[in-house]
């Protein structure tokens, strides 16, 4: 674990929750959003910012944008992954999980980045219908539209469980991408086979996007054998604060899933705060069962902290998955008004 005297752990904190969601699925038969809402990833574009999250309506996620001028009210965009049912590997759905951006700096706005001017985007598919069923693999999505609209598909998955080892060969989760001294690095989360699987995060790098070379090292971030991190250790969110490299990521141990921080000088070797530093709720919060899967804007001299918020259905609410109500909401650094 990383002594919090070896940094300052203060300024990563965002102790005030909203207590509601900002993005709600519809719960409208045929809806792409018709069960519930999931993996916020929030940007800078065009003078305003965007939140790319994915829907899942009881087959498979499909992937939407929404745009906010105060992050808190967000319109609904459009869909930008859709089902294809073409009877390609990712015909089932395609979750959007990250863009790449100008600067990962965790104070400056997150702003998209062009490569050969193109726009690009990591998503992940399963193979089968149901909610994650089976082992998904990872693809890569490009688009020139300045609406972020049109999307293009590479045809075959850049990012494969199929060649990697034992704790990666259930499938793969979430992945986010960050470009350092002329090279692309790729972070993701990934299981073990069987019912009771086991979730750690490895990375992989490139110079290209497309030919992904897995670090020996991996996992690089593990379970611990007991505690709130002895299940899952998922979903990693990859930013710096100059020579700091920062993961934010989730953790489950059977119960709740929390968000968690682990801290890096070389981005192979992290270290973990001890401790959760967003947990799950209390009793009738709108996170009362899992506070999970972050997304980090800088916005007004505060920070602010994007996550699924999951409690148990209730008669009135608007979506139901596996009996959840499964939403996004956010905490702050600093009181909401």
């Amino acid at each position: 674990m990383v002594s919090h005297a070896s940094f300052s752990l203060q300024k990563y904190l965002t102790p005030f929750k909203y207590g509601k969601p900002v993005i709600t699925g519809s719960g409208k038969e045929g809806a792409f959003d018709r069960c519930a809402v999931d993996i916020p990833f929030v940007f800078y574009h065009r003078d305003k910012f965007w939140m790319m999250y994915t829907g899942y309506d009881g087959t498979g996620y499909q992937t939407a944008l929404a745009t906010s001028r105060n992050l808190l009210d967000w319109t609904y965009h459009g869909l930008v992954l859709e089902r294809s049912g073409s009877g390609s590997w990712d015909s089932i759905g395609a979750a959007g999980t990250w863009m790449l951006k100008e600067v990962d700096n965790i104070f400056d706005l997150p702003r998209l980045k062009k490569i050969d001017g193109r726009y690009w985007m990591v998503y992940h598919s399963y193979p089968a219908a149901g909610y994650e069923t089976g082992p998904a693999e990872i693809g890569l999505a490009f688009t020139e539209d300045e609406n972020l609209l049109d999307w293009h598909r590479l045809e075959k998955p850049v990012f494969s469980w199929r060649d990697g080892r034992e704790w990666e060969c259930g499938g793969l989760y979430k992945a986010s991408i960050i470009q350092h001294n002329g090279r692309f690095y790729m972070f993701y989360n990934a299981k073990t086979r069987g019912d009771s699987w086991v979730e750690q995060t490895g990375v992989a790098v490139s110079h290209n996007l497309l030919d992904w070379e897995r670090y020996e090292g991996n996992p690089v971030l593990k379970i611990s054998e007991n505690g709130w991190d002895s299940k899952f250790l998922s979903d990693p969110c990859i930013l710096r604060d100059q020579d700091l490299w920062l993961n934010f990521y989730f953790a489950y141990d059977l119960k709740h899933a929390q968000e968690g921080l682990a801290v890096s000088r070389d981005l192979f070797h992290w270290e973990k705060v001890e401790n959760p530093i967003i947990r799950s709720g209390e009793p009738g919060d709108i996170d009362e069962t899992h506070a999970h899967k972050a997304a980090i804007v800088y916005h007004d001299d505060a920070l602010y902290h994007f996550y699924c918020a999951v409690r148990p259905y209730r008669e009135g609410d608007p979506t139901q998955a596996h009996g959840e109500f499964r939403t996004i909401s956010v905490a702050c650094s600093k009181p909401f008004k």
